[in-house]
């Protein structure tokens, strides 16, 4: 059986200042075991539980209690458009957010308290006398995959950060500028994540998944050569040829592979599988079932991302949709789809009208939680009409393209967040320990990034080959004869629990009885970049660029890898212009399905401001282009 490292047991890392200077709040969390700075290098033993000290940042904490999805979900996904949102949230569709924005200047915040733990723990690291070289060769590895892992945030959301080396934090060097050039800041990145892949094994220590390894090190170091080539061209060449063959390594290793059908990422019985290289479990932690106490570790617990993304008429709160533009990508026969969101039941006549496609599986209804979407009778049916509080009769609001909730938003609801207990009270008592997947990196990153390098580097051939094995997941080919029943547990506990007479008997998305023809990515994606939008624009990109992304987009909508892997492949501009025009909504926004764009796309917007209280602390560090 698989064992997942316990992120509670937190080292003593001594008083850290967790940010630029003059910051006197330190880490505060749940305390199980505690070792002191001295200690935790007197054993081996000691010494790997001191590697505890920086997981937890793999979770909340008190920097960002909201880590793992709004700081990540702001800037990995939202400015794509796929994913969209009401509220003051909504600057991060048009562009205008601004260095004051709270989330980025804690996302900042909880990635340097990361990075200032690692840099005094390697410098303990590196005096240690009672620590075996075999434990400090997995110690140092996994702390420099992990201060790694957190630079690589900071670098693809703002730009170039100030670089805080090994037993650097902001207490001992209050002021730091930025790094000079992208080329220094991103050889910083590779170098640690160099080091990490030649230091660790292909599988977790003591079998702990969870832990950092050389997959990990290694699909992070192929993402960092790539972004070193998008930021200094000069040096592209060179940079995707290293990028390939790191990425071929971990192909070659096999060590992954991809699951038998997309859809069981998600659930419970599906975390750790064979395609997982780095994720992130949101736990209840210890504030189970209750509103009292102090929530802020665990805020973004499961039970609050169920709440944040679920529809609010199922009870949800509805800040995160998916826009009907994603919805209309996908291909006849491509799962990913119906394995990714629930959709309003919006006439069939209008869908029709613009030439989408009404589901058999998700139209107006959650397949995993067996719930019609909307406003229900006391037989649990969706109703209509609904009278809305102009008496007017309306229709249920899911039955529109745009849901009203004082503001207009996609009638489309993700599965990969909302998709293991119900949004109802009932769920308080009953189902709240529902844990929620957030993937950094799985084995798709790398076949879609490998695609990439050899479209670059002149293996056209083995490019579209690498696209074509993952479609071929896609269409379900894999799901044919496999077994599934390990999956309806969890549901069939939700529906007991919440007093549901029914169970799960057959898996509900994504399960074919027979294999079916895949259609060619070189083929379909070649007359999809020839072909204008709708309001005439053809796509700038050439037609393997248009594919690699595309693709990305239906793999990773809801996942934060979708806005920077774009970005770093030159393709985010092309996407927003012809996936997404300017367009007004017309006169009946409800009844429209194509989002509301006003803006003209400005490239600087994408990276992100530095925080106005670090400027202000840091004396050396100065504000992004563009803001």
């Amino acid at each position: 059986m698989k064992k997942l490292i316990k992120y509670f047991a937190v080292a003593g890392l001594g008083c850290i200042a967790l940010t630029s200077c003059n910051n006197e709040e330190f880490l505060d969390v749940p305390q199980y075991n505690i070792v002191g700075i001295e200690a935790q290098f007197e054993s081996d033993d000691n010494a790997r539980l001191g590697l505890n000290g920086i997981y937890v940042y793999n979770n909340v904490s008190t920097q960002d209690d909201c880590w793992g999805f709004k700081p990540n979900l702001f800037t990995g996904c939202h400015p794509t458009m796929d994913t969209q949102c009401t509220g003051w949230d909504v600057k991060f569709l048009d562009q205008t957010w601004d260095a004051n924005v709270g989330e980025l200047g804690q996302g900042w915040a909880h990635a340097y308290a990361a990075i200032c733990r690692a840099n005094l723990y390697l410098a303990g690291l590196e005096t240690a006398e009672n620590v075996s070289a075999e434990a400090k060769k997995l110690c140092e590895g996994e702390a420099r995959a992990l201060r790694g892992y957190f630079y690589s945030w900071l670098a693809t959301t703002f730009g170039r950060v100030p670089m805080l080396a090994t037993g650097e934090d902001f207490s001992n060097t209050p002021n730091k500028a930025s790094a000079e050039t992208y080329e220094e800041m991103w050889d910083f990145i590779i170098e640690d994540f160099t080091a990490a892949a030649n230091l660790l094994d292909w599988k977790p220590f003591n079998n702990q998944y969870g832990r950092c390894t050389k997959g990990m090190a290694k699909a992070y170091l192929a993402d960092a050569y790539m972004w070193k080539a998008y930021r200094c061209p000069s040096q592209a060449s060179d940079c995707y040829n290293k990028a390939k063959g790191e990425l071929k390594s971990i192909i070659d290793s096999g060590t992954y592979k991809l699951v038998s059908n997309f859809a069981t990422n998600w659930d419970p019985a599906g975390f750790w599988n064979e395609e997982c290289i780095w994720a992130m479990c949101s736990d209840e932690g210890k504030e189970w079932s209750s509103w009292g106490g102090d929530r802020t570790i665990t805020f973004a617990n499961p039970n609050m991302l169920k709440w944040f993304c679920a529809c609010p008429e199922n009870g949800g709160w509805g800040a995160e949709y998916l826009s009907w533009e994603w919805y209309a990508c996908y291909e006849p026969g491509d799962t990913r789809r119906d394995a990714s969101c629930a959709t309003g039941a919006v006439p069939a006549e209008e869908m029709a009208k613009y030439g989408i496609e009404k589901s058999k599986v998700v139209w107006g209804y959650h397949p995993y939680l067996k719930d019609s979407l909307g406003i229900k009778n006391d037989l649990g049916k969706v109703v209509r009409p609904f009278i809305n509080a102009e008496g007017v009769e309306a229709g249920t609001k899911t039955m529109q393209f745009h849901f009203t909730n004082g503001e207009f938003a996609p009638a489309i609801w993700t599965t990969k967040i909302w998709r293991n207990a119900y949004a109802d009270g009932n769920s308080w008592g009953t189902q709240m320990w529902s844990p929620t997947i957030i993937y950094g990196k799985r084995y798709p990153n790398v076949l879609l990034d490998y695609a990439e390098c050899c479209f670059r580097t002149g293996e056209e051939d083995e490019g579209w080959k690498q696209l074509d094995i993952l479609r071929n997941r896609a269409w379900g080919n894999l799901s044919v004869g496999q077994d599934y029943s390990k999956y309806f547990t969890h549901f069939n506990e939700v529906y007991s629990g919440n007093g549901k007479n029914m169970t799960m008997t057959e898996y509900p998305v994504g399960v074919l009885t027979e294999t079916v023809s895949v259609p060619s990515a070189k083929e379909y994606y070649t007359k999809l970049q020839a072909t204008p939008n709708r309001v005439g624009y053809n796509h700038k990109s050439e037609a393997w660029k248009v594919a690699v992304n595309e693709e990305r987009r239906k793999e990773f909508n809801s996942e934060w890898c979708l806005c920077p892997d774009m970005i770093k492949s030159g393709y985010i501009e092309d996407h927003i212009d012809y996936n997404y025009p300017k367009d007004d909504g017309g006169s009946d926004y409800a009844h429209y399905p194509w989002s509301k764009r006003t803006f003209t796309f400005d490239i600087n917007k994408m990276d992100m401001p530095i925080p106005a209280d670090e400027i202000l602390k840091n004396t050396l560090i100065k504000q992004n282009p563009g803001y």
